[in-house]
């Protein structure tokens, strides 16, 4: 019986130790996979952080840009309006 039981020592001995051997392959590359992650999250974030900065300056140039064009429209409009106003006026003068 005895070698029966050194038979059957040795085939658990090897499955024991590559079952060890890929429960730490596996924790490391878990580890590794859960490192990795986490940096790239954090440098998501840290880009989005860095457009969201540049969004909102963008945004606050493109509202002044915006206000000074109107600005720009209504100061032509006006004198379009001015100009339209003085031709008329010379226009009846010519016919009149």
């Amino acid at each position: 019986m005895s070698t029966k039981k050194s038979m059957l020592e040795t085939p658990k001995k090897m499955v024991s130790q590559a079952l060890n051997k890929t429960k730490s392959t596996l924790q490391s590359a878990n580890s590794y996979a859960l490192n990795t992650t986490e940096e790239v999250v954090s440098e998501g974030i840290i880009v989005a952080e860095q457009w969201q900065t540049v969004a909102n300056k963008a945004l606050k140039g493109s509202l002044s840009l915006a206000a000074t064009q109107q600005d720009i429209v209504f100061d032509a409009l006006t004198g379009m309006k001015k100009h339209i106003i003085l031709s008329k006026k010379r226009f009846t003068k010519l016919i009149a």
